[in-house]
């Protein structure tokens, strides 16, 4: 027998498990995870525009028996969370503002959405546990010494507006939130922070490695370890954060072991995927530059917007160890998928979509 499916869980697999951004890259995993332990009432928030085919196969599962449904709704109506949270025990909330430039846009579909569901949550009265899936990017990492390794201890940015990403923000404000109405109403929850979620359908070399720029790749991370989960690792330390007895008011780093070098990393993409064009550029100037453009964009008076600041060089590109212990002792997670494993996944889907580009 599977031991997973015998462990001690806050649920049984007849509770309704709510999960948000169901289609999405790593949505859609923690779908399948849950259908993988033996849940049967699995409730899909997606939105009423989306007909991806992932969608089609949450429909096809939902006419195989799995117990997965398809709920279509806007997490910017009140009314659709009240309705999407009705007889939820848990709540996995995957669905962000990701993609989004500005910070208003960014707030409204990370903080405002969040902010619907969980007082959908409070209305009903039946929650158990709410899962909040954050991010590395809340850290600030300025204050630490570059040999000190970040962990779930960790201070977050206090300014995060002054980071230059929209994301950073919301997801600063996000966590307060669930955090608020932990102490407010009660709710129970869990905070997740993956790293940089990677696997077939995320293909993307993560600015953490460097940017690619003017037709040249500027390296900019050297030998500094990349926090890298693969995504379905990562879908498993979720569910396993809304399952887990005795952890309400936690905070869970998400990240691989033995995380791989930029460098290394980068040499095996260019081995595995394609060669391309790459400027090694050292600490010191990768520095220098996050303080000119910065400085330049405060006398500018924002004409040029601070995508390179020291605020973003700390937390992308100083040296930095991760840990992922707590995440092991408390959530009792263990790698399912190898990182040589996961890599070979991840290089096969970069090709295919570098041959059809």
């Amino acid at each position: 027998m599977n031991p997973e499916l015998s462990r001690k869980t806050i649920v049984n697999p007849d509770e309704l498990i709510l999960v948000t951004g169901a289609t999405g890259f790593l949505g859609s995993r923690v779908v399948a995870n849950l259908i993988e332990r033996g849940f049967r009432n699995i409730r899909c928030f997606t939105r009423p525009s989306n007909q991806t085919a992932k969608v089609r196969a949450i429909s096809n599962l939902e006419h195989s028996g799995s117990g997965a449904r398809v709920f279509r709704g806007n997490l910017l109506s009140r009314e659709d969370c009240v309705a999407a949270t009705r007889d939820a025990a848990v709540v996995l909330h995957l669905a962000a503002g990701r993609g989004e430039k500005f910070y208003p846009d960014a707030f409204m579909n990370s903080v405002v959405t969040t902010r619907n569901l969980l007082d959908g949550c409070v209305l009903h009265g039946c929650l158990k546990r709410f899962v909040n899936v954050s991010s590395f990017s809340v850290y600030t990492n300025s204050d630490k010494n570059s040999r000190d390794v970040l962990d779930e201890t960790c201070p977050t940015e206090d300014r995060p507006e002054q980071r230059g990403e929209a994301y950073c923000f919301a997801k600063v404000k996000q966590d307060q939130v669930v955090a608020d109405y932990g102490k407010k109403f009660g709710i129970p929850y869990v905070i997740v922070r993956p790293g940089h979620v990677y696997g077939p359908g995320n293909e993307a070399i993560t600015a953490r490695v460097g940017v690619d720029t003017f037709g040249v790749f500027l390296h900019f991370g050297g030998s500094n370890p990349i926090p890298l989960t693969y995504v379905d690792n990562c879908a498993d330390a979720i569910v396993l954060a809304g399952l887990e007895p005795g952890i309400d008011g936690e905070v869970f780093n998400i990240v691989d072991d033995a995380p791989l070098s930029s460098r290394r990393f980068l040499r095996l993409y260019k081995k595995n995927v394609k060669g391309f064009t790459s400027l090694y550029v050292p600490h010191v100037a990768s520095y220098a530059l996050c303080y000119l453009w910065e400085k330049y964009s405060q006398w500018s008076e924002g004409q040029l917007p601070p995508a390179f600041n020291r605020k973003r060089w700390h937390a992308f590109w100083k040296k930095t160890a991760y840990s992922n212990e707590k995440l092991k002792t408390r959530l009792r997670w263990s790698q399912r998928v190898q990182s040589a494993e996961g890599l070979r996944r991840y290089f096969e889907a970069c090709r295919v979509k570098a041959t059809h580009a």
